[in-house]
């Protein structure tokens, strides 16, 4: 989700489904973004690092990342993994297309990803299919388009769409599955990108939790890796797991 800090959406009555899912599950009440704009949070979730980028690039020369992401550590590992977009206009689209924003994007930057998995990057659409099918991969993103993600629309709309969707997704998870539902950035520049809402849900999530830890999107990532042993990734190397918000952390 886009550009909201956690003071405008956990105890907003306009984002009655969110805040039922906080309340449901852990809330890490302490999360930041690392920095602004948009691009380099995305990268440093998929890449530990924000590669040097400080500003809303189009994929391209001088605006790619040539090492390793989340990517290629699942790959290596056997573990199945999809990209979906919505209103994405074709495989690894690297340029904005209506509602749908590259930046937001964050496997097309990635050159190794592009050369051999463009496959893995599909339409939103495919999720309820895959969901309906019992395809849905190990490891699923799910990028809003810009109305949905309250970029361009409001804390409503893009509480109703998670509405829509989410259940769906916490739905397939399984016994030992998990959601993160995420903000890139927020308004303030604290900790470099604002203080932002970052809730998990599924089986083994802790429910009704407050988490007081102080994290980032460096820890997300370094948790979606612990979860599999994958190596760690730039920056998740040192950043706190968030381990307290599942069941005995």
């Amino acid at each position: 989700m886009e550009n909201e800090e956690y003071g405008s959406i956990i105890g907003n009555p306009n984002a009655p489904y969110i805040n039922s899912l906080a309340s449901g599950g852990a809330l890490a009440t302490q999360y930041y973004a690392v920095s602004h704009p948009s691009l380099p949070n995305y990268l440093a979730l998929v890449g530990g690092s924000t590669f040097g980028h400080t500003d809303d690039c189009s994929p391209g020369p001088g605006c790619s990342v040539v090492g390793p992401s989340l990517v290629d550590e699942l790959v290596r590992a056997g573990i199945s993994w999809k990209g979906y977009m919505e209103n994405l206009p074709s495989p690894c689209a690297q340029a904005d297309a209506g509602p749908y924003a590259v930046r937001h994007n964050p496997f097309v930057y990635f050159t190794n990803v592009v050369a051999h998995w463009c496959s893995n990057v599909v339409p939103a659409t495919q999720l309820q299919a895959d969901i309906a099918a019992g395809r849905l991969p190990t490891f699923a993103w799910l990028t809003p388009n810009l109305c949905n993600d309250m970029h361009d629309c409001s804390v409503k709309t893009g509480d109703s769409y998670l509405a829509g969707v989410v259940p769906q997704i916490l739905g397939a998870l399984g016994g030992n599955g998990a959601l993160f539902l995420v903000w890139d950035e927020g308004t303030t520049n604290l900790a470099g990108g604002g203080r932002v809402t970052m809730v998990a849900a599924g089986p083994s999530v802790k429910k009704g939790y407050r988490s007081p830890v102080r994290y980032d999107h460096y820890s997300l990532l370094r948790t979606i890796e612990d979860a599999w042993a994958l190596p760690r990734l730039g920056s998740s190397a040192s950043a706190p797991a968030l381990t307290d918000l599942f069941s005995g952390g």
